[in-house]
């Protein structure tokens, strides 16, 4: 098997050590990745720092036809990406498919947002000492990004990453998680058939703690993170850097008295479990009111019970392995915890491996680890309660607020789940697993700061910059 190569500043290059990358299902090696020396990694910070000027020259419709090569090379390359996803990761192959697809998405939207991405102009003649005159307010880049990205979505979240910062013009590193670098390179791999300039975009792969310059390099002064509550300590290492953070949470859905309930639990029992439940969205809370608790107990366990799990190649799985039995243990773990403490088992629980079964549990005391942190694991909480009020106490009763999903067809409800819920996004009659990437996307509270989705990632890449023109007659 050879190994890959990374990609400093456009080119592919090797260093003097290797990653090697094991299928999570079954152990198998599935590539060998070359890491970068201290010296390349000093080459690709310096070859963004000098590209700067040129990157945020370059004319919109450069920017927008290199991500659109890209989107289309995603979408001619899908089913062979799709397959190294499920390898390096274990996400089930009709997910893997699915979130090609979704960065397929990513680049097309990013091309279009950077065509019309045309500033705003401002008469300032609205009071008379600003006759005369008119401002020009457009965005330009930050600097250079340094992007650090998760296993659990190894394209998308790379692409989330990457897409952006190409719109605005910014040079970016990309770091991937050592785990899954392999859809990250085919990804540099495809940037390098575009126009870009070549200190524009490296991805690096590494150990962790192989970055710890990139993270302190002050040519970077752009941080955009997505993983663990890791995510702070790396804010107080770099205290004067722009830091975008996307930390996960433990997502709630509630069930109301009015809620379809067959749609709530097959809604429920999917997206708790989908990708093993290695989701920042997952369902892991479900806050049911008690009018229907026992219905919906009994159709959700049911449906949780019929999911598919077991190998991510079979067409049928829906809920593969963890990432690495390391994870599968502490899931484990933290379900007997639960259980010990009161807690009431009322299927799965068990362990194999790396696979967990699809867990549900019932009466945990409300301070055990499966209600207070994120468990990133096949497992779902049942909370009773009594009306909308004790509904929605419960779900701001957590260290974290990413986003809330609320299963009731009553609007007025519906808004003030907008007004009360603390959590970054409220979604309305489904999971809070729901996401559309072009829409805003990041919590509050130890689920980060920032936003992404192309739009709003631009904005926080950039800053505005003011032109007042003077003697300027309207």
């Amino acid at each position: 098997m050879s190994t890959r190569p990374f990609w400093l500043a456009g080119t592919a290059a090797t260093g003097d050590s290797e990653i090697t990358v094991t299928h999570p299902y079954d152990g198998r090696v599935v590539a060998t990745v070359s890491v970068p020396t201290e010296a390349q990694i000093e080459e690709a910070v310096a070859a963004a720092h000098a590209v700067l000027d040129e990157a945020a020259a370059l004319p919109a419709y450069v920017r927008a036809e290199a991500l659109l090569h890209v989107s289309r090379r995603l979408a001619e390359r899908t089913e062979e990406i799709a397959q190294i996803i499920t390898a390096e990761n274990g996400k089930p192959i009709k997910w893997a498919r699915g979130e090609v697809g979704r960065a397929v998405s990513v680049f097309r939207w990013a091309a279009e947002e950077a065509r019309r991405d045309s500033g705003e102009l401002q008469r300032l003649d609205t009071d008379a000492a600003g006759t005369g005159r008119i401002a020009m307010v457009r965005r330009v880049p930050k600097g250079a990004v340094l992007g650090i990205s998760p296993f659990n979505f190894p394209l998308n979240l790379v692409a989330h990453k990457i897409a952006p910062a190409i719109a605005v013009g910014a040079p970016i590193i990309l770091k991937p998680a050592p785990a899954t670098p392999v859809s990250a390179l085919v990804l540099g791999e495809i940037l390098a058939e575009t126009d870009l300039p070549r200190g524009m975009v490296s991805v690096l792969p590494m150990p962790n703690e192989r970055a710890s310059s990139l993270i302190t390099d002050e040519r970077l002064p752009v941080i955009s993170f997505t993983g663990g509550q890791f995510g702070w300590e790396l804010q107080k290492r770099a205290p004067h850097k722009h830091v975008t953070l996307e930390l996960g949470g433990n997502a709630a859905a509630v069930v109301l008295g009015d809620a379809d309930l067959d749609w709530a639990a097959e809604r429920v029992a999917l997206f708790g479990n989908n990708s093993a439940g290695q989701v920042c969205i997952g369902v892991q809370r479900v806050i049911v009111d008690e009018s229907v608790y026992d219905e919906f107990t009994a159709k959700l366990v049911e449906r949780v019970e019929a999911l598919p799990t077991g190998d991510p190649a079979d067409e049928a799985t829906e809920v593969g392995p963890l990432i690495d039995e390391a994870a599968a243990i502490r899931v484990a773990d933290w379900v007997e915890e639960a259980v010990r403490a009161g807690g009431r088992l009322l299927t799965g629980g068990t362990r194999e491996g790396v696979t967990v079964a699809p867990t549900v549990l019932a009466e945990v005391p409300g301070d055990a680890k499966v209600v207070r942190e994120e468990i990133f694991g096949p497992v779902l909480v049942l909370q009773r309660v009594s009306g909308v009020d004790e509904a929605f106490s419960l779900v701001n009763d957590s260290d974290f607020g990413l986003q809330a999903g609320v299963f009731t067809r009553d609007l007025q409800v519906a808004f003030r789940a907008h007004r009360e819920l603390k959590v970054g996004g409220v979604i309305i009659g489904d999971v809070p697993s729901f996401r559309a990437d072009q829409m805003p996307y990041g919590g509050v509270k130890k689920s980060g700061v920032g936003k992404e989705g192309v739009r709003a990632a631009m904005d926080d890449l950039t800053y505005e910059r003011v032109m007042v023109m003077t003697g300027v007659t309207l």
